[in-house]
């Protein structure tokens, strides 16, 4: 077997890439970015899988979330603030009730190019390529837009870039401050419909205090001011990671420098395909989403390529089945993980299968559907004895009307009115952080099953 080089997913077959018609101008931006610094280091990468490794054992919990594809004409620091913002609050609410370090990891700086279920559109008669995420091509319905241009891969990197550097000011520069989040949420509580979720809130209002009483306030806990925040997103266009990927000098072992973490999708998972190969050999944590066609055959090659030193921490195992499946399809895989003593993150994305298609016409998510995913997952675990690490969501710290439900009841007809995504419907601030206290109200309940089958 000849060694793990990054290029070496180049002889495997691929799937979910586009075709450049242009060789040479390729060459040109994969040259380009290949000198460019990595957005993120290795000692980052290795201190978040310590942390997933740390969720997998039931000691911390994992919140990964953020756009479903990120977009070059709708990037603003408002957007990322938002969306930063959002997710503190839902960490918050979720340490609340787990009582363990929340890990916080969005789906940005990098999350750029999306599979689609078909490589062409046609509309009115004209086929055309599918759109595959703006590091790719755009979205508007011609030729030129619809070609692959390599060069977008630049303005990819730079909008990263850009994101890394303002997310790593919010995390140390004072705005995570634990006080101003908890501020923020309360205002989110006062509302009629959110009156199940005062109760909570007041909760992490006493211990707040409590810790100000006892002298433990921002002049003396650095951590009550500042967060650790990592990006993560779909490994999917390869040219661009084979470009960032370095040498680390310190361990030398390769590092995906696009991003702390990366996953492999439902629809590239393929065990000899060049999406697995690529990752197989790169240091960072790796999430691998399971759907209702992984079998445990598939999950068990995948655990050993993607992971052969059984290291805590490396692979994440990101369930995706829709409402009502996980306890159809969730037990076979668990089954098969502990057949392998393979050591692994469980995680929930209550997204990907509860797609459908509103009366309006519009793409949606029922919020009931993935709230009732999200318990399925945890209920599931609960009877197999095993561990639920984590969530992960497409959402958005703007006021968009994508999902229908939640405490302000965003109907079918209310879609219309703020429907901005380019491609999956995501929840949008209120609904991210209702769902959030749920969560948290599962977690807390799981906690106090496992402590009393402990002291029983």
């Amino acid at each position: 077997m000849s060694e793990w080089q990054k290029s070496t997913w180049r002889q495997k077959p691929r799937v979910q890439m586009p075709e450049y018609t242009n060789a040479d101008a390729l060459s040109a931006v994969e040259s380009q970015l290949s000198k460019y610094p990595p957005l993120v280091f290795a000692g980052e990468a290795r201190r978040l899988k310590q942390h997933l490794g740390a969720a997998g054992r039931g000691e911390a919990f994992l919140l990964q979330g953020g756009d479903c594809a990120e977009s070059f004409d709708q990037f603003s620091a408002d957007a990322i603030r938002d969306t930063f913002k959002v997710m503190l609050q839902m960490a918050m609410v979720l340490t609340y009730g787990a009582k363990v370090p929340v890990i916080k990891v969005g789906r940005m700086a990098g999350q750029f190019a999306k599979p689609r279920s078909a490589p062409t559109e046609t509309v009115n008669g004209v086929e055309l390529p599918s759109y595959r995420g703006d590091i790719i091509n755009d979205l508007a319905f011609t030729e030129a837009s619809r070609t692959p241009d390599p060069k977008r891969m630049l303005q990819a990197y730079t909008q990263a870039a850009a994101t890394l550097n303002l997310i790593r000011a919010f995390s140390t520069g004072g705005y995570a401050d634990v006080n101003q989040v908890h501020a923020w949420t309360l205002g989110f509580t006062e509302g009629e419909k959110a009156e199940s979720y005062r109760e909570m809130a007041k909760r992490i209002t006493d211990t707040l205090d409590f810790m100000k009483a006892a002298g433990i306030n921002n002049d003396t806990a650095h951590t009550l001011q500042s967060v650790e925040f990592y990006t993560s997103h779909e490994g999917l266009l390869l040219e661009y990671e084979e470009a960032l990927t370095r040498l680390d000098s310190t361990s030398g072992k390769w590092l995906a420098g696009s991003g702390h973490m990366l996953w492999i999708g439902d629809r590239t998972r393929q065990p000899d395909g060049a999406h697995v190969e690529f990752c197989s050999g790169v240091q960072n944590p790796i999430g691998l989403k399971c759907g209702p066609t992984t079998t445990a055959d598939d999950l068990k090659v995948l655990m050993a390529k993607l992971n052969p030193e059984n290291e805590e921490g490396r692979l994440t195992l990101i369930a995706r089945f829709g409402a009502g499946k996980a306890g159809e399809h969730l037990p076979r895989l668990i089954k098969a993980v502990k057949e392998e003593g393979a050591k692994v993150t469980w995680v929930c994305d209550p997204m990907h299968g509860n797609t459908i298609k509103s009366s309006t016409g519009y793409k949606t998510r029922p919020f009931e559907s993935v709230l009732r995913e999200v318990r399925d997952f945890f209920a599931t675990h609960t009877a197999e004895g095993t561990i639920p690490g984590g969530v992960h969501f497409e959402m958005t710290g703007q006021d968009v009307t994508e999902c229908t439900g939640g405490v302000r009841a965003v109907t079918d007809e209310d879609l219309s009115d703020r429907y901005h995504t380019a491609c999956d419907p995501r929840l949008n601030a209120s609904q991210s952080l209702e769902l959030a206290f749920l969560v948290a109200e599962e977690v807390s309940q799981l906690r106090a099953r496992t402590s009393e089958r402990q002291a029983g």
